[in-house]
């Protein structure tokens, strides 16, 4: 035999055995796709298993295609019945060849794989057919003249070669430890919560059933799971008695926790294996700083991403909802393109969404495949048919793919001004049911869904920005007029956003954290000076802690930076109170929370109606930690030029990053050294160039060609000297020296920073001139501040 291969799809999901070997590394083939649209089938090289003699099986289960899915947990949703198409090519060391094909030669009977669903999970059944006949028999044959004609013709006309990615397993995980729960449970803790299965070896005697029950959090230290709505979340697995390594096949969970029941035996922990399962993505972002914690977080971030990226960038995959929400994606792609190569990820859920998107005459739903539980769409989630390709670009300048997604682009942007023209202003969208500021803390309760920035605001913004972007991508592919086009439209959706949302001086009328975040990000104002102030002050009086949701928190830092706040982006980083991006940290999470308070300080689960332990949207403050902490930032679409900017800041000793683009690697080391000089190292790809701007150095710009470059200096202001007058007063509490200045000179300050009001707390020092009800002396103010100022981390 020369060569041989098969190419296989198979309804719901499928796995191929030559021989009793596996065909392919792959699980859950093929994949989450829109199969209205499209029906993947994949390929794999099948000539170094052959033998003289060969048998072939192929399994196949329910899956996305008929299995329970959606919000609603249908079935049936694409589909009434599974099945397999396939084709072996053979290739004879002669030239001759031969194909084999699934038709009426085949025969088929029942596996032991007594009921699956990506939901609920798998009943593997070893003894399933003990009693039962099982024998062989006649294929049937989906034609086109049976009962399910619409099978056929979905396989006929949409059968095409794979776009997706390989889902494979990546990693494996040990356990970590064996629990004994107060309640009597055996619970595995992985140690790490991701997304997979668990693979076991089994001596069990015939008949043993073991369950495996899967879960994020233990509570009073029980196992625990309804967070998962109605997903059972389950493998049962009845033995045999033959020896035999065990894993469920068409299904997978999200879990850090194992509850073990109906086990024989003592239970050895190194006979359980985890299999990290996700999409074959390249990591391409490398972070490591002096803080622990930051390190924690940005793990987390990379095991949220790990967790969602199986085919489809999903909100969650443990729940069952594990949907492809398009707000999420939209705000997670910037910091996904760093962690890892997202091009062929991103390619097919475009793709996907391009297919809805037809489906919708323009407009782009919330989430795909669009299973019709949750119908429209919304502002920010619809964008991502813009801001995913932009991002595209960006990090990778492939100007011929966005010829592909230039008509989603546009089509989007056409729909959206169909729709505001029904509210008697085209130019802002103030139509339509819309997220809003997504689980912000600023609603009408801390606990509503929506924050309180005004939705139509939030719509009107985003539609000004991918107006903008599709004009400068119009441009690029050489489409003038339409250029144009959309250039006027964005500025006349740009001044009527000013005429409705800023007052005649310049004030933005909304005054809310998100409603700054998105205006100065986007460039929506009149006096930017003036919106910075407003920003200032709206966080002073919330006392410095995040208020927004889902299309602020993921800007936040990033646009501080972006602003000459880097000093305050840094003061959110790494806040550890609730709600902070350390709060879950300290809390023990391995993944990051869809909410700020997922668990509760006192280790609660803050509820069960929609709370995922593993959702990456706020994962999306890493961009700041890649762009502006060590600052390597696209110069021009796919990084052939660089900015490399670090920001230090004495919050870190050290960070360093490394990032892996199209034109290569770059790295942005820094360290603030003892005696206060810093260290800065950069490194340049081959056929690549960098503009290196050294923080608080006289001559600060650097010209970079390819290369390795080291600079030591001593910066124009020390950065071991943590205090200034904007520090705020809960910022000294921690520091011993600092208190003493304070219980010395200005006594009653003490006594605020102690007292735990948010509100004195967030007073800066320079504040204190105002307090002189507090019996301050402006000359005993002055005095303090000077001492604390000296203050060095060293």
């Amino acid at each position: 035999m020369k060569k041989a291969r098969i190419y296989i799809c198979g309804l719901g999901v499928y796995e191929a055995y030559l021989n009793g070997e596996k065909v392919g590394d792959e699980y859950l083939a093929p994949f989450l796709s829109d199969y209205k649209a499209e029906l993947q089938y994949q390929t794999y090289p099948i000539t170094d298993q052959l033998k003289h003699e060969n048998n072939i099986k192929i399994y196949v289960g329910k899956g996305w295609f008929i299995g329970k899915f959606g919000l609603n947990s249908a079935k049936n949703i694409f589909g009434s019945r599974m099945g397999v198409i396939a084709e072996i090519h053979l290739e004879y060391e002669d030239g001759s060849t031969e194909l084999i094909t699934t038709d009426e030669n085949w025969s088929y009977c029942g596996s032991d794989i007594e009921d699956s669903n990506i939901y609920d999970g798998e009943i593997y059944n070893r003894c399933l057919w003990d009693d039962r006949d099982n024998s062989l028999k006649p294929v049937e044959i989906i034609r086109p003249d049976r009962e399910d004609s619409n099978t056929y013709n979905m396989v006929k006309e949409h059968l095409v070669d794979r776009f997706s990615l390989p889902v494979i397993v990546k990693e494996e995980i040990i356990v970590k430890e064996v629990i004994t729960t107060p309640k009597g449970e055996t619970v595995l803790d992985m140690g790490q919560n991701f997304a997979g299965f668990i693979e076991f070896k089994s001596e069990l005697p015939k008949g043993s059933k073991v369950v495996l029950d899967f879960g994020e959090v233990l509570q009073e230290g029980n196992f625990y799971n309804e967070n998962y709505r109605d997903a059972k979340s389950q493998f049962v697995y009845i033995s045999n008695g033959e020896e035999e390594v065990v894993r469920p096949h068409f299904t997978y969970f999200g879990f850090r926790y194992v509850r073990v029941t109906g086990w024989v035996g003592e239970l050895d922990p190194s006979d359980f294996t985890g299999k990290v399962v996700y999409s074959d993505l390249n990591r391409t972002g490398f972070i490591e700083t002096s803080d622990e914690k930051i390190n924690q977080l940005y793990s987390n971030c990379l095991w949220g991403q790990k967790s969602n990226f199986i085919d489809m960038p999903t909100d969650c995959p443990q729940r069952s909802e594990r949907l492809g929400w398009t707000g999420d994606a939209q705000v997670f792609a910037p910091t996904a393109s760093y962690n890892m190569d997202t091009r062929a990820f991103y390619r097919k859920f475009l793709r996907d969404l391009r297919h809805e998107q037809k489906r919708m005459d323009g407009g782009v739903p919330n989430y795909i495949p669009n299973t019709g539980d949750l119908g429209g769409t919304s502002s920010a989630w619809g964008d991502a048919a813009t801001f995913i390709p932009n991002t595209l670009f960006n990090y990778y300048g492939n100007i011929e793919e966005m010829k592909t997604y230039y008509p989603m682009m546009k089509d989007w942007v056409d729909y959206v001004t169909e729709e505001a023209e029904k509210s008697g202003n085209k130019y802002l969208y103030s139509t339509g049911s819309h997220f809003g500021d997504w689980l912000a803390l600023d609603g009408v309760t801390s606990q509503s869904f929506k924050g309180g920035t005004e939705d139509y605001y939030i719509a009107s913004v985003y539609y000004y920005r991918s107006a903008e972007i599709l004009s400068e991508m119009a441009a690029r592919l050489g489409k003038s007029e339409e250029a144009e086009e959309y250039m006027v439209l964005s500025e006349h959706i740009k001044e009527a956003i000013l005429a409705e949302y800023f007052t005649p001086t310049g004030r933005l009328a909304i005054d809310t954290q998100t409603a700054y975040i998105i205006a100065l990000k986007f460039g929506v104002y009149k006096d930017k000076a003036r919106v910075i102030e407003q920003f200032r002050n709206r966080l002073q009086k919330d006392c410095y802690r995040i208020k927004c949701g889902f299309v602020g928190a993921p800007l936040l830092c990033t646009v501080l930076s972006e602003n000459g706040m880097e000093d305050l982006a840094y003061d959110f980083l790494f806040q550890e109170e609730f709600p902070s991006w350390l709060y879950c940290v300290n809390l023990g999470a391995t993944t990051i929370w869809e909410r700020w308070n997922s668990i509760l300080e006192d280790g609660t689960i803050s509820g069960t109606g929609m709370n995922s332990l593993n959702h990456y949207a706020y994962g999306s403050v890493m961009e700041f930690i890649y762009a502006h902490v060590a600052g390597i930032r696209a110069a021009e679409p796919g990084f052939r030029k660089a900015v490399i900017e670090p920001k230090p800041n004495m919050k870190f000793k050290y960070v360093k990053c490394q990032y892996d683009s199209v034109s290569g690697t770059y790295v942005s080391n820094w360290e603030i050294k003892e005696d206060g000089k810093v260290h800065v190292h950069v490194e340049v790809p081959f056929n690549a160039e960098a503009t290196l701007i050294l923080p608080r150095c006289e001559d600060p710009a650097k010209h970079l060609g390819s290369g390795s470059y080291d600079f030591e200096y001593m910066p124009t202001s020390d950065y071991r000297l943590i205090y200034h007058k904007e520090t705020r007063l809960e910022q000294l509490k921690e520091d011993e020296e600092a208190m003493e200045i304070l219980a010395e000179k200005l006594p009653a300050a003490v006594g605020l920073i102690k007292s735990g009001n948010p509100e004195m707390g967030s007073k800066k020092l320079e504040d204190l001139y105002q307090m002189g009800y507090m019996g301050f002396k402006p000359e005993d103010i002055k005095a303090t501040i000077d001492e604390l100022c000296k203050l060095k981390r060293w």
